[in-house]
């Protein structure tokens, strides 16, 4: 059996976060653990209440899990403080963690997930212990300090996401206009555009969980990170295709539309 891990946000409308985590590597065959970082009050429209849990407890969950489990690969999402960031750094030290961070800083519906300080901790300290990270276009032109608006600024922002340490940087391009979506794949040595019909729908809700979820459930079961990138972006949008049209707002990605129930009619 693989195992794998979420470090991330709970999210009461089970769209994104864990829960959508919990659905992805369930879906692609590897256990998850699951460490807990913010309590949010959310659906497809809102989020009305976060609460960050203390980091002596996110430090706690991370300690549990990996004394029982034998976790190579883990993924992060929503860490909303200063402290549950730092926390995590510190772990990631101390057992070595492979992470795929997804830095995620807005809700769908346009919460704030981050704080402004939490950002910067973030960028200085865990982005360089990451294996590979996955922002969107908004998230990594406030990483990079460059306003993407166009294919080669893309390029000049994975290269200096690059220069902050980590090893992988892929921005995603579903921000810029066209009927195709392109994703930028960089490490020192490659670069590679992944290109993507653009699925047109309001229910993408977890679509950025679904993906890193996805590249960490790739990477525990073997695969290197370009392969790993690759069947996970392709597992995203039959997601995406497959996206249920429920609640009153932004409905949620299906990655289970092979189960009973959730397949297309």
């Amino acid at each position: 059996m693989k195992f794998g891990l979420t470090i991330a946000g709970s999210d009461s409308g089970a769209g994104a976060g864990v829960q959508e985590d919990l659905k992805t590597f369930t879906m692609l065959g590897v256990y998850c653990a699951t460490v807990i970082t913010s309590i949010t009050a959310q659906n497809t429209y809102e989020v009305a209440e976060v609460f960050n849990l203390p980091a002596r407890i996110v430090s706690a969950q991370i300690d549990a899990v990996m004394r029982d489990f034998p976790i190579m690969y883990g993924k992060t999402g929503m860490l909303g403080s200063t402290e549950i960031v730092e926390a995590v750094c510190s772990k990631v030290d101390e057992y070595g963690l492979k992470l795929v961070v997804d830095p995620v800083m807005i809700s769908k519906s346009g919460a704030q997930l981050l704080s402004e300080d939490a950002v910067k901790t973030l960028r200085d300290r865990l982005l360089p212990r990451a294996l590979l990270i996955t922002p969107n276009i908004p998230e990594a032109s406030v990483l990079s300090g460059i306003p993407i608006r166009s294919w080669e600024d893309m390029e000049e922002a994975a290269d200096r996401l690059l220069s902050s340490g980590c090893t992988y940087v892929v921005i995603k391009g579903g921000h810029l206009d066209g009927e195709t979506v392109r994703d930028l794949l960089c490490s020192t040595s490659t670069r590679k555009w992944f290109e993507y019909r653009r699925v047109h729908t309001k229910n993408n809700h977890g679509a950025g969980c679904t993906l890193s979820s996805a590249v960490a459930a790739e990477l525990a079961k073997g695969n290197p990170p370009l392969r790993a990138y690759a069947k996970a972006r392709r597992f995203l949008q039959k997601a995406l295709e497959r996206s249920l049209n429920i609640g009153r707002g932004y409905g949620p990605l299906n990655p289970m539309y092979n189960l009973p129930g959730f397949r297309e009619e």
